[in-house]
């Protein structure tokens, strides 16, 4: 006695092809929003590590008595796009030289990103320094404060330096007393 033959599940082509398509279309649908996922984490990225070289910044002055400085890797020093480098002015002439401390650097941004920079003095080089109190100051000693913002896809980060000395990012999208420039067109 034989047994009954039994038919072979699976899908059939037309069920497949289907299943492909919608695949495709959903797919199509959700990366353009993947894009943007993506440069918006860029930003974060890229805020968070020049708040971070800011902080350590700070930190270090405190720590060392002594002034230390975060500049961009420019030629001009007024480009933050290019990187920046963190370092203990030692000769006190602003520039990290052959008798500073270099304490962190930073590459070059993605491509993409936009960088502005509103303190107290307006004047390149476009720095960031500390001195042994904790305060952002110019090289000179005098106070200096403001926002530097950091574009890219749209989006704005800023980092804003009170008169203190401290740092804080803001959104300017969901976050209040978060002014500065607005982004590039």
């Amino acid at each position: 006695m034989k047994a009954p033959l039994t038919m072979a599940r699976g899908f059939s082509l037309p069920e497949l092809l289907t299943v492909t398509a919608i695949a495709a279309v959903l797919l199509g649908v959700a990366v353009p929003d993947l894009a943007a996922l993506l440069r918006a984490q860029q930003l974060r990225a890229a805020t968070n590590d020049l708040f971070g070289a800011i902080g350590l910044a700070r930190a270090q002055a405190i720590a060392r008595n002594e002034q230390v400085i975060v500049l961009p890797r420019d030629a001009g020093g007024a480009d933050w796009r290019q990187g920046w480098t963190v370092f203990a002015d030692r000769d006190g002439d602003g520039l990290p030289g052959p008798g500073d401390d270099i304490l962190a650097v930073h590459e070059a941004l993605a491509a993409g990103f936009g960088a502005d920079f509103s303190f107290t003095s307006p004047a390149a080089p476009y720095y960031i320094a500390y001195n042994g109190a904790g305060r952002s100051c110019s090289t000179s000693g005098a106070a200096r404060w403001g926002t530097l913002s950091l574009f890219h896809g749209g989006a704005v980060r800023r980092i804003k330096i009170n008169m203190l000395g401290r740092a804080r990012a803001c959104n300017p999208a969901r976050d209040t007393n978060c002014d500065g420039a607005e982004a590039p067109g």
